[in-house]
């Protein structure tokens, strides 16, 4: 008869010099590390299963309360669906759910409700932010309810209402704002070399300022996209390597300030900006250039694929948005065109003489003598 199976293979009970039992895991190939929380519980089990991940797990117990919104936050960021994410991503959430912890932490998880959720939104100015607050919260209890969390069984922020928002976004370039921007920062400019490394790559700004000739390899521009990890590989566009020629080939990295110190992303969103305000397009950024972008392939009748090959998507469902919007304006223009059809065949005159209705001619009265 075999022995039960180990649920957490390579975890070994420790009894330290204080008499503290401990939890050891010995993975393969690297070094030792404890586990926090008690053997099998929520937190031990999100520190086993970020371990064989191979992604090193602060161990520190939690000094929240048992129970409220801080734990629960501190719990989720030690986990590895957390530590799994980009390295922009995990600091994006972080802000946001210190904002969370610092406003409403101390409450009781299992205490709130739909409303409560309502009332941490309204605290945003912005209905894309009170949104954020209600997409946080939701996968917050998502993960305690996944992890049977201090008894947690319901998710009160996905009956909480959304805000309104604009549905377009950040707004998105035209082709006669590309050629605004370009008309006003000749050859040689640094601006102009930024937009032209967008419209060929359809690069976000994390990626962008990453980009150098380490790059670029028989006339191809290559990158892979910190958010996604998916891969872009791109022909490069004549535009953009007559710019290129001017970049000193020891030089690392394509666009930097300063003494060739290299841009932070935030830094260079808001270089950008003021690139476009110097241009006369201040409602324009670099993430609209990318919308604008796949707005123009889209427009030319590219597929779904295509546009996720451009932007490096990880998936088809964006590139289907832009599709659907040039589709829809085709189809508005081929109803236009039905409609003005119609217009003229109803005004037309038959052309074949023995279906055309004859004028009536005046007709002879004779006189009443």
């Amino acid at each position: 008869m075999t022995g039960r199976k180990k649920p957490f293979p390579g975890v070994t009970r420790v009894v330290d010099r204080h008499g503290k039992v401990r939890w050891r895991f010995r993975p393969k190939g690297r070094a030792d590390l404890y586990l926090p929380g008690a053997y099998g519980s929520a937190e031990f089990r999100a520190a086993y299963e970020a371990a064989l991940e191979g992604v090193k797990v602060p161990v520190a117990r939690t000094i929240a309360p048992y129970g409220t919104l801080s734990w629960l936050i501190e719990h989720y960021l030690r986990s590895p669906k957390h530590l799994n994410l980009s390295d922009v991503r995990r600091a994006s959430i972080r802000r946001e759910l210190d904002w969370l912890r610092n406003v409403a932490g101390k409450y009781q998880i299992g205490a709130l409700a739909a409303r409560h959720v309502e009332a941490l939104m309204a605290r945003k100015a912005g209905p894309t932010a009170a949104n954020t607050v209600k997409k946080n919260l939701s996968m917050l209890y998502n993960f305690a309810i996944k992890h049977d969390m201090a008894g947690q069984h319901h998710n009160p922020a996905r009956h909480a209402d959304r805000r309104k928002e604009n549905p377009d976004g950040y707004h998105t370039w035209t082709e006669a704002e590309i050629a605004q921007f370009l008309a006003h920062h000749g050859p040689g400019t640094k601006a102009r070399l930024a937009v032209l490394l967008i419209l060929n790559t359809g690069a976000a700004r994390q990626d962008l300022v990453r980009l150098g000739w380490q790059n670029v390899k028989e006339g191809r521009i290559s990158y892979r996209r910190h958010k996604t990890g998916v891969g872009g590989d791109y022909r490069i566009l004549d535009d953009l390597a007559v710019e290129l020629r001017s970049i000193p080939q020891d030089q690392l990295l394509f666009l930097t300030h300063g003494k060739g110190r290299p841009y932070q992303p935030a830094t260079f969103g808001n270089w950008f900006r003021d690139q476009c305000s110097a241009a006369g397009l201040a409602h324009c950024s670099a993430h609209g250039l990318r919308k604008g972008l796949a707005t123009l392939i889209a427009e030319s009748g590219a597929t779904e694929l295509q546009i996720m090959a451009v932007l490096a998507h990880s998936g088809p469902k964006e590139g289907a948005t832009y599709v659907k919007k040039a589709n829809r304006g085709k189809l508005a223009d081929q109803g236009l065109a039905l409609s003005e059809g119609a217009k003229t065949e109803r005004n037309a005159s038959n052309l074949v003489a023995r279906l055309d209705k004859p004028h009536p001619q005046p007709t002879e009265q004779k006189a009443i003598k």
